[in-house]
């Protein structure tokens, strides 16, 4: 029962940040028709910039519970920095030109950034303890967990329910719905598609930030970081369905306690079992969990 209990708490953990990354990467995907390889780079940008942004705060004297404010701010100057920059300047060049060809570009500005986060940072690993340390431990059986692991889950969830309640409630979330389903109709009824294209990038790679933002603390942030979190990004969305924040969830905790029952029992599986889940789920429904519906063609 201990085990069980352990397992599902740390499948939890793990699910938070990688639902919140998993949810820009679908949002994409859903409104811009992208499956971009550089969320991973996106996210390494957020996280050291993060730790940029806490050392700043500490340097400055502030107390370390404005180091939550330090990369929440640093998140978001990398979604208005580079989401702009990136749709406008880059990718709205290879619209229309084939979704193999947008796979390549967004390839191309995973090496650029990969390559740019080490000319701006360096290769020496950055460490970001104080938010770390803000929230105490907290006791779950015969087992203590450090409690900004349980802010993560926190964060993830307002994060789902925000994007939730923003395409399903509002005026904005109606129109991005709309171009989702249908970019030509959806501009021929006045749309400015192309503004909706850049503001959804942008939350997209907010988002992206934001997860690697919260997850410096709780990680070594170095070279290397964008591949592992890409791969398994894109595991949880083809688990859930591309396109849907439903899905995105579910696949982001299946992953997660898949990976933490493997730890636990078979540690040398642990990269094996979310694959082992993704080739299920494929195999008996090849469009994911949640696939969104599509327009029936007449």
């Amino acid at each position: 029962m201990a085990l069980a209990a352990t397992i599902v708490v740390d499948g939890l953990i793990y699910a938070s940040w990688l639902f919140v990354v998993a949810l820009g990467l679908t949002l994409v995907f859903g409104v811009l028709q992208i499956l971009n390889i550089a969320h991973g780079s996106l996210y390494a940008v957020g996280a050291y910039a993060a730790a940029s942004a806490v050392g700043l705060f500490a340097s400055l004297g502030f107390a370390p519970v404005f180091s939550l404010l330090a990369m929440l701010l640093a998140a978001m100057a990398v979604a208005l920095i580079l989401g702009p920059i990136l749709e406008r300047g880059l990718l709205r060049l290879f619209y229309g030109r084939g979704e193999v060809v947008l796979l390549l570009v967004t390839y191309a500005l995973f090496l650029i950034l990969e390559d740019a986060v080490k000319l701006i940072w360096g290769v020496n690993p950055y460490y970001v303890s104080e938010p770390y340390q803000l929230f105490g431990n907290v006791a779950i059986g015969p087992l203590f967990y450090v409690g900004y692991d349980f802010a993560l889950v926190v964060l993830a969830i307002l994060c789902g329910a925000a994007v939730w309640f923003g395409l399903n409630r509002t005026a904005v979330g109606k129109i991005v719905l709309a171009v989702i389903h249908n970019h030509e109709m959806s501009a021929s009824m006045g749309v400015n598609v192309n503004r909706v294209h850049w503001m959804a990038f942008t939350f997209g790679v907010f988002l992206a930030a934001l997860g690697g933002a919260f997850t410096a603390p709780m990680i070594s942030v170095q070279p290397g970081i964008s591949v592992s979190v890409i791969i398994v990004s894109f595991a949880v969305v083809i688990i859930g369905g591309l396109g849907s924040v439903e899905g995105a969830a579910i696949g982001a905790v299946t992953v997660g306690l898949a990976r933490a029952a493997a730890v636990h029992l078979l540690p040398e599986a642990e990269l094996f079992s979310i694959y082992l889940v993704m080739a299920a789920v494929l195999i008996f429904r090849p469009e994911g969990l949640f696939q969104r519906a599509a327009a029936r063609k007449i």
